[in-house]
């Protein structure tokens, strides 16, 4: 595997850090009140700044710096 570029580096980070949390998060839903499933606002909140974080890096990282 080719050595990472640092935006790279970071996303990976990110969705490392997002895969592992979430689980967590929800495991700490099921053991606490299950009444409201809060959850169901965080992940996605949180997938939508990885899904950002991702087009970021590796769609658009080429327009930003054309432009100067």
């Amino acid at each position: 595997m080719s050595h990472l570029t640092s935006p790279q580096k970071g996303f990976r980070i990110h969705l490392i850090v997002f895969l592992l949390t979430t689980p967590v998060i929800w495991i700490v839903w099921y053991l606490t009140d299950r009444s409201y499933p809060w959850p169901l606002w965080s992940t996605p909140a949180w997938a939508i700044g990885v899904l950002f974080h991702y087009l970021g890096v590796f769609v658009f990282k080429n327009q930003s710096t054309s432009k100067s």
